[in-house]
């Protein structure tokens, strides 16, 4: 009877064990998908205001017509990628950041578009949203950070595949990304 009780009460222990590590695997990838959804927000704005960014430099820069396919391109891309494949929207947004980019280079070299109110109203809005990115982000990368953390950690990792525990990827800027953008009229 003793060691019936002592079998008991182990599996009774292994089971709250399990049961807490399976909800804080759940806890985590909800808070990292409450993250994401707080950037998906932001990125449908973004979207949304892309268009009217790229008429407003049309009338300006005109023979830039390669530089506004691009940010269109890149904006559809993203809008194609299927909104639970978070990792695959990190990397189209990485994209789109590019592109926009070089459309903030061009208003450099056209200085009526750089005194366009309504260009300045929409790079300032476009400012504004990536400014709520930013906070966003780094919220999102916090929770990817802990969700990570937790799923690579002992005792979770031994049981995180029975569990369907999911490794998601950090919102970081591409290499490229982080140098000046070159705008040549050769």
């Amino acid at each position: 009877m003793v060691v019936f009780l002592i079998i008991a009460g182990i599996i009774v222990f292994l089971s709250i064990i399990l049961i807490g590590i399976f909800n804080k695997i759940v806890k985590n990838k909800n808070t990292v998908k409450d993250g994401w959804s707080n950037i998906d927000v932001a990125l449908k704005r973004r979207y949304d205001l892309i268009p009217n960014l790229v008429e407003t430099v049309k009338g300006y820069a005109s023979h830039e017509k390669e530089t506004l396919e691009a940010v269109i391109q890149a904006r559809n891309a993203a809008m194609a990628v299927p909104s639970d494949d978070i990792n695959q929207q990190i990397q189209a947004e990485n994209q789109i950041q590019k592109t926009l980019r070089s459309i903030f280079a061009l208003s450099e070299a056209y200085p009526d578009l750089k005194a366009n109110t309504n260009f300045l109203q929409l790079q300032d809005k476009l400012n504004e949203i990536e400014e709520n990115l930013e906070r966003s982000r780094r919220y999102y990368n916090g929770t990817v950070r802990e969700n990570n953390t937790y799923g690579e950690s002992f005792p979770a990792v031994m049981v995180a595949g029975m569990f369907n525990y999911q490794h998601f990827d950090y919102f970081e800027t591409e290499p490229e990304s982080r140098e000046n953008v070159k705008v040549s009229f050769t």
